[in-house]
């Protein structure tokens, strides 16, 4: 496919939009309020529109998420794989597992990506409390590599009302990139307000990305945007974290952005299509 703005999208971070997910992370709803979208905690959004809405803004395939919490599923990744069949083409799977139960988190990614089709697996550590260089993480890095899929994670401060630490990057991602070299980490939200930060990792490690989501395109940082058109063209894939953002707005916004066509290219989809072996 030639690169050019008419490229459907990847999206690298989305999730289902049940109302009951809302029902079971209560700290979200301030910032859904923040961001112009609490109308959807009434009533959620179903696969369908979903997919409408996708079509609308020219969004091909979206990386769609599992979620766990401490003590309890929110979105199990046996859902999202019925989503997947359902629209076939239209999502690939993000695992969620149970990170303080080492075994038994191991084996459920395994079975995510053998089984399922999965392609890779997200923890949201303000969730857990721990940041990405904890013990509970270390089983689940080496299954990535094994399974060789992206470990993908939350960077930056926290939207919801909970502690920000957790998604520093330095010191935590950059210990875990130098322990797990092979490990391919996405580190998603951009890393706000320690986006220089992120800059420096996705520049000095090899397997570590940027993904954009949670941030309308207009608000990137620029030193964001200048990273995208020049040495870090390669590394930074387009996200919204829908539906706390909209597809049709972010990818609206995003089409708009004062890129070279290459980068621009790799940007929506070409460095997503790489890092999750979508083919």
């Amino acid at each position: 496919m030639a690169e050019g703005i008419g490229y459907k999208i990847i999206d690298a971070w989305a999730q289902p939009a049940f109302k009951e997910m809302f029902e079971r992370l209560p700290e979200i709803v301030r910032l859904f309020k923040q961001s112009g979208t609490a109308h959807i905690l009434e009533k959620g959004v179903s696969p369908e529109e979903m997919v409408r809405m996708m079509d609308e803004a020219g969004i091909e395939t979206v990386l769609l998420s599992a979620w766990h919490r401490p003590g309890r599923s929110i979105i199990s990744n046996d859902t999202i794989a019925e989503i997947i069949h359902r629209f076939p083409g239209r999502f690939a799977g993000v695992a969620a597992v149970d990170l303080e139960k080492p075994f038994e988190a191991v084996r459920e990614l395994e079975r995510a990506v053998t089984e399922l089709g999965f392609k890779a697996l997200r923890v949201v550590p303000w969730l857990w409390s721990r940041p990405p260089n904890d013990k509970f993480y270390f089983p689940l890095y080496v299954k990535c590599i094994e399974l060789d899929i992206p470990f993908c994670t939350q960077v930056g401060h926290t939207g919801p009302l909970m502690p920000s630490d957790t998604g520093r990057p330095v010191p935590y991602l950059d210990e875990v990139a130098l322990t797990f070299p092979e490990l391919k980490i996405v580190g998603g939200h951009i890393g706000y307000p320690w986006t220089d930060e992120m800059i420096g990792l996705a520049w000095k490690h090899e397997n570590v990305f940027i993904d954009t989501s949670a941030y309308l395109p207009r608000y990137y940082p620029q030193q964001l945007l200048h990273y995208m058109k020049t040495y870090g063209k390669d590394k930074v894939l387009f996200g919204t974290n829908f539906p706390q953002l909209p597809f049709e707005k972010c990818a609206e916004q995003a089409r708009g952005l004062d890129l070279p066509e290459t980068a621009r290219a790799r940007f929506l989809r070409e460095n997503a299509r790489r890092v999750f072996k979508l083919d």
